[in-house]
């Protein structure tokens, strides 16, 4: 603190508050590689900026050897118990302090590779990132991986601090390697700027003021350059965008839409449009608590009341009718994968985008990026930390801008709806399809929230249909009830589709159609269960369209080959069709999975055989 802030405290303290609150405020990120010295940078700069507190500063204290005071400045930021055990930074911590030119809000986040995700969540409202190298090692993976995490959240500026130049003896060569190492890789990203600093963070070597260890290097300490980076935003040149939080309707006489303008200017009398309804108004009043405004701008909470009414729910956006966002079901969007959990594109998933949660469904896994050579590597799903492109579609409109263009309305995070954790980061690129049409039409199909690789881990079996193919009495259901019965006893899951238990004419007609079957046993596997058909399918070609119709990949055909005659015998006591006429047009299996007789056999062999066929596909999973 200067000494004229100092004397204005003592003679008008409601000026130096005033001052204070005109500030500009400057929200920045430090990230890189674990042990290159984050923590240690924040609480130099908060100790040589006196933004530490008289007991922050005791606690950070020791005494060496020699009787002497030294200060663990990352103990200063390290504030969890097993931080300061570990000595390592594992939750994003922030840290605030000023100096006579701007304020800053400081997130310090973790290096290590587990914690990428809460680097991600301490990045996400930064003006400008600080990436930490250690002047040892050099621009590692992590170095990478945090730098372009950066740039893909939207960062405009980053400073690149090659700590430790201390243990490389202020080597300008050992700087110029990595700094033309990390410039190479930095000129693919989208930062507006890109600076380079050489510092000992321990030391405070260019951290507040310039060194003459480092009489080669004439630009800016680190303090410089937080102080005179230009962050100042034109709220005016900025699309309106207002995502409705709650509506206000204390009587008859007053309705309003309140929430937090996320970026632009509205003033009154201004045209608006809600959307995704796409009606339109003007607005009529801006209130707070102090009273009414006659425009408001970002970041502010406000209440809108508009001349007409209309329908507007939260979760709605209300925006200026001359710069109107995408409204699309369909996207997409970079994703920062969070969870130890494996993306799993065959369940849907819960976004929260703004103020609204919508239930969506992952069309595809694009790619996922190398963070070596940022190459786009083809994958089918994306595991913890990964970074990749998704094409998804919601099941309701959603109201977005491309995340280059605004922060809060491009972002969106991804909910598991089973356990209800937040998974994944996005970051909306465009529209789902090539042209950045708005897409119409009805709402698509809901999807199963639950996947089939989640099926199978609970259930611990594969849905399959089994398809018994035999003349009539040739012991098709009397086996196929044998296998449900083997199966159950083993802890798995099977139903028998039987045409001889039928009710009635019309369900008797359900289950003797092979292709409405194979439909129903399709529905029966999509759930995981094991469908067991012992229907009449005389021909080959019928047999063939439920094979297609239930999915060649999970169809297992059983050939009941019991004879003409003893099939005759057994129909004769039973309500069986006419062995005699069915077996002159009868077609036998082509290719069975599993032939078996049951002319003399009992059935208990033959289901044993056909449930070790089934564990054979891979289909039933080893119980715990």
């Amino acid at each position: 603190m200067s000494f004229e802030q100092e004397e204005l405290i003592r003679t008008d303290i409601h000026a130096f508050l005033r001052q204070h609150e005109q500030k500009e405020l400057l929200r920045f990120v430090t990230v890189g590689s674990v042990d290159d010295g984050k923590s240690t940078l924040i609480g130099r700069l908060l100790h040589d900026a006196k933004g530490v507190y008289e007991d922050q500063l005791k606690d950070a204290s020791t005494l060496t050897e020699e009787g002497e005071v030294a200060i663990d400045f990352a103990r200063i930021t390290d504030g969890l118990q097993a931080e300061r055990e570990q000595g390592i930074t594992i939750d994003v911590a922030y840290r605030y302090f000023s100096t006579p030119r701007r304020k800053f809000i400081i997130a310090d986040t973790p290096g290590h590779v587990q914690y990428t995700r809460n680097m991600a969540t301490g990045a996400s409202t930064a003006n400008v990132a600080i990436i930490l190298i250690d002047a040892r090692l050099g621009v590692l993976q992590q170095s990478r991986r945090h730098a372009y995490i950066a740039s893909l959240l939207g960062i405009p500026h980053l400073l690149v601090c090659v700590n430790k130049m201390d243990l490389a003896d202020y080597g300008q060569e050992r700087f110029t390697e990595i700094t033309d190492d990390f410039r190479a890789f930095a000129g693919k990203l989208a930062f507006e700027s890109v600076t380079y600093v050489p510092i000992s963070a321990l030391l405070g070597v260019n951290i507040i003021r310039p060194s003459d260890r480092t009489p080669w290097y004439d630009g800016p300490t680190v303090m410089q350059f937080l102080e005179e980076v230009p962050i100042a935003r034109n709220e005016d040149a900025e699309a309106f965008r207002y995502p409705v939080q709650y509506v206000l309707r204390p009587n008859l006489d007053y309705r309003g839409f309140a929430g937090q303008i996320a970026s632009g200017v509205i003033r009154k009398g201004d045209a608006i449009t809600a959307l995704p309804s796409g009606k339109t108004s003007r607005v009529r009043a801006i209130d707070t608590y102090d009273g009414e405004l006659e425009e408001a701008w970002a970041p502010m909470s406000v209440t809108l009341r508009l001349e007409d009414e209309i329908d507007i729910s939260r979760g709605d956006m209300i925006v200026r009718t001359d710069a109107l966002p995408e409204v699309s079901r369909s996207f997409e969007a970079n994703v920062v994968w969070l969870s130890e959990t494996p993306l799993d594109p065959g369940k849907s998933y819960l976004i929260k985008h703004t103020t609204r949660y919508v239930r969506t469904s992952i069309e595809a896994v694009r790619w996922k990026v190398d963070l070596e050579t940022l190459d786009q590597l083809p994958t089918e799903s994306l595991q913890l930390n990964d970074i990749g492109r998704l094409q998804l579609t919601a099941h309701r409109p959603i109201v977005f801008d491309p995340y280059a263009e605004n922060r809060t309305t491009g972002a969106f995070i991804i909910i598991d709806t089973m356990t209800n954790n937040t998974v994944g980061a996005g970051m909306i690129q465009r529209t789902g399809d090539e042209t950045g049409a708005e897409v119409t039409g009805d709402a698509q199909q809901p999807r199963s929230g639950v996947s089939q690789r989640e099926r199978v881990a609970r259930l611990h079996q594969q849905g399959a249909v089994v398809w018994f193919s035999g003349l009539p009495a040739s012991g098709c259901s009397s086996l196929a009830y044998a296998v449900e019965r083997l199966l159950f006893d083993r802890g798995y899951l099977a139903a028998v589709i039987d045409s001889k238990d039928a009710p009635n004419d019309a369900s008797r007609q359900l289950v003797t159609d092979p292709e409405l079957v194979a439909d129903q046993a399709r529905r029966f596997a999509d759930t995981g269960l094991i469908a067991l058909c012992a229907v009449d399918a005389d021909r080959r070609d019928d047999r063939e369209l439920a094979r297609v119709a239930a999915g060649s990949e999970r169809f297992f055909e059983v050939h009941v080959c019991t004879d003409e005659a003893t099939c005759s015998t057994r129909a004769t006591l039973g309500t069986h069709r006419d062995v005699a006429s069915v077996a002159v047009t009868w077609e036998a299996p082509a290719n069975p999975d599993v032939t078996v007789d049951l002319a003399a056999t009992e059935l208990d062999r033959p289901a044993r055989a056909i449930v070790a066929a089934l564990e054979e596909r891979g289909w039933l999973r080893a119980r715990d």
